[in-house]
């Protein structure tokens, strides 16, 4: 699950997705905040020009359902079990329509609980490209016909990665966020609905993600993660290869609410 994820610049957005740069007020995205997703255009002149056939909107990190009656929702609707999601009231007619979208992220942040405490971690392509994350989008419109667009991130089990399995609490079920092999972009935007769990994979084990912990050390070198350790560096490589290296200790992240943020 993701609840928290850092957005790309403008200039990262246009580069790695190919669209237009969009004004972006936050880069530190929670749930009811606003950020950039991108989704398919259809009727373009030439179909074989994929970057064009795509655009960059301002959304709510959060669906919000046409039947809802406020944005409220969008706090508890940030992530969308692939598995359930074409029967959940809040998903399903997003997903009987193919509405998917995109999530550009510079880095996801989970929590880490095997020292017994929430250690939050920042989560990165080990390649320092942005993770697109696959989504599903929104359109929702306010009492007084105020449009508003809204999106939430595709989950999977994740019982099994080698990376993602080490986070959330212990006896809960390990989720993580789909994140799309940049090859199938064009592909995942313009599916239909029938295909749409094709694309639910671990698509994001062939880019590699490695972690940065802001408490105690922990060791992610080489091939994997390893074992926790109590130092004041933390070595770090790709969790799919690569070498390691050492950064200082920065800071523990607190959780805690957020104020609802959308009109």
């Amino acid at each position: 699950m993701c609840s928290h994820y850092e957005a790309p610049s403008p200039g990262q957005l246009a580069l790695a997705f190919g669209v237009e740069p969009i004004e972006q007020a936050k880069l530190d995205l929670w749930p009811g905040y606003f950020g950039p997703f991108v989704r398919g255009v259809a009727n373009r002149d030439d179909p074989e020009d994929f970057d064009s056939m795509r655009e960059v909107l301002s959304g709510s990190f959060g669906l919000i359902p046409g039947w809802s009656k406020d944005t409220k929702i969008a706090r508890r609707c940030y992530n969308a079990r692939s598995e359930t999601a074409a029967v959940k009231p809040s998903f399903r007619n997003a997903w009987k329509n193919g509405q998917h979208c995109i999530i550009p992220a510079a880095a996801i942040y989970e929590p880490d609980w095997r020292s017994g405490k929430a250690i939050a971690t920042r989560i990165t392509r080990s390649d320092g490209e942005p993770m697109g994350i696959a989504g599903l989008w929104e359109r929702w419109k306010s009492p007084s016909g105020q449009e508003v667009f809204s999106y939430s991130m595709l989950t999977i089990n994740a019982d099994q990665h080698p990376f993602m399995r080490n986070y959330h609490r212990a006896g809960d079920e390990k989720r993580m966020v789909v994140i799309l092999a940049k090859g199938l972009y064009h592909d995942w935007l313009n599916t239909s609905a029938s295909e749409s769990m094709e694309f639910m994979r671990e698509h994001g084990v062939h880019a590699g993600v490695s972690g940065r912990s802001y408490d105690s050390g922990v060791n992610r070198v080489g091939g994997g993660f390893t074992s926790a350790v109590l130092s004041h560096h933390h070595t770090y490589g790709s969790v799919y290869g690569g070498s390691g290296y050492a950064i200082k200790p920065v800071y523990r992240i607190q959780y805690r609410n957020h104020p609802e943020s959308i009109p």
